[in-house]
């Protein structure tokens, strides 16, 4: 078969082509010098990464399922995936929410995937320095546990290891100090003979006693001032009374000789107001905006309670929270007129009749109680400032 002119010219057109297009590809091909530059910033891109605040904190799954279109779920990456200290745990007995005669005194328990109760240290009344080994999820509460290892050689057993609620910010590796019986002798070397060296030049000098009071209370400044600096660090458990005014708390007990308390859910804080001149009570501010009075000698946590985002998670489906051990809620209205006190009736109505809970009581804003100072005689004198309610709150917010 003969090839026409035209047929010659197309194929030596798509020939030029060819090459034209390989030349290219040629040329854009990148140089050694080019490839090593591209891979030093590629680098220099994941460091600026990993030390910037990511604004993914939470994990989220490709909807391939109903249950995984709204799961999300906080990432912590620095969590132990292992199982925790077994001699630290104690099996957890369900009850379903049943009190000893069988009857249903908590609504909505029951089932759940079988669990074990870690034994979590509240006093830390042991002093010394203890090492953090690691960061624990506990499935009885909603901040994670910090596993705790005795620099005592002569610890052994539960007192070598310990569990404590984590702080904001604490990792394996770090230490923490329990200053709750005091600080001990030695503590900062030189500091006790430098404070008495001072006192004795001062009152060497002193012409008046004016002066060397003056000279005492310079030589107890410096020594807070070197005391807070070794000691106020997130995790170290001190005394209302060595903590300064605005000093952010967790953990805080009631009682000089009594365990933790108050402020132990995740991300919850407290704050040390101020201390009173010549009484044995100090203020602290909780996170709902209550101040009240706490006695000098309890101790407290430095920092913030972890896991703060523990509250914007999304359990995705109904089955997850089966297995959290929560069963299904029935509103009120759904029920008979014998179950609930907005039941029966015809159609979603309940009747024209004022929010109430099962037991009657009034909901949505009716006080039941009266605490603090409007409350009756001596109900509550520790409370200075009561939590805003209602137009407070408004206001507030």
């Amino acid at each position: 078969m003969l090839r026409t002119p035209a047929q010659g010219c197309v194929r030596a057109w798509r020939r030029s082509l060819l090459s034209a297009a390989s030349a290219s590809r040629a040329s854009a091909l990148p140089s050694n010098s080019q490839r090593t530059y591209a891979s030093v910033r590629k680098v220099e891109n994941q460091v600026q990464q990993a030390f910037t605040r990511s604004e993914e904190i939470f994990k989220r799954y490709k909807p391939v399922s109903p249950g995984l279109r709204h799961l999300r779920r906080p990432l912590h990456p620095h969590l132990w995936e292992g199982r925790p200290v077994r001699a630290l745990t104690i099996p957890k007995r369900k009850t379903g929410g049943r009190n000893i005669t069988g009857r249903i005194t908590v609504r909505h328990r029951g089932g759940g995937h079988k669990q074990r109760i870690r034994t979590i240290d509240f006093m830390r009344t042991t002093p010394g320095p203890h090492d953090v080994v690691r960061i624990e999820y506990d499935p009885g509460r909603s901040a994670h546990i910090a596993l705790l290892m005795n620099r005592d050689p002569n610890a052994v057993g539960t007192q070598k290891w310990s569990y404590v609620i984590a702080t904001e910010g604490m990792r394996a590796g770090d230490e923490v100090q329990s200053f709750r019986k005091g600080i001990p002798e030695g503590f900062i070397p030189g500091f006790d003979e430098l404070r008495a060296k001072e006192l004795e030049k001062a009152a060497a000098n002193a012409s008046s006693p004016d002066a060397s009071a003056a000279a005492e209370s310079s030589a107890e400044t410096l020594a807070m001032g070197i005391l807070r600096t070794m000691t106020l660090r997130p995790g170290n458990v001190l005394p209302l009374r060595l903590i300064p005014p605005g000093t952010v708390i967790n953990n805080i007990s009631l009682d000089p000789n009594g365990p933790a308390r108050l402020v132990r859910s995740a991300g919850s804080w407290g704050q040390l107001v101020a201390h009173e001149e010549g009484s044995k009570y100090v203020q602290v501010k909780l996170q709902s905006g209550e101040v009240r009075k706490i006695l000098r000698e309890c101790s407290a946590t430095i920092g913030k309670v972890s896991n703060a985002v523990w509250k914007n998670r999304q359990i995705g489906k109904a089955g997850r929270a089966r297995w959290l051990g929560l069963r299904p809620e029935v509103r009120g209205v759904a029920m008979n007129a014998c179950d609930h006190p907005h039941g029966g009736g015809r159609g979603k109505s309940k009747s024209n009749k004022h929010p109430r809970s099962i037991w009657g009581w009034g909901t949505k804003g009716t006080r039941t109680r009266k605490p603090g100072p409007k409350g009756p005689k001596n109900s509550n004198k520790l409370v200075v400032r009561e939590r805003p309610r209602g137009v407070d709150l408004r206001s507030t917010n």
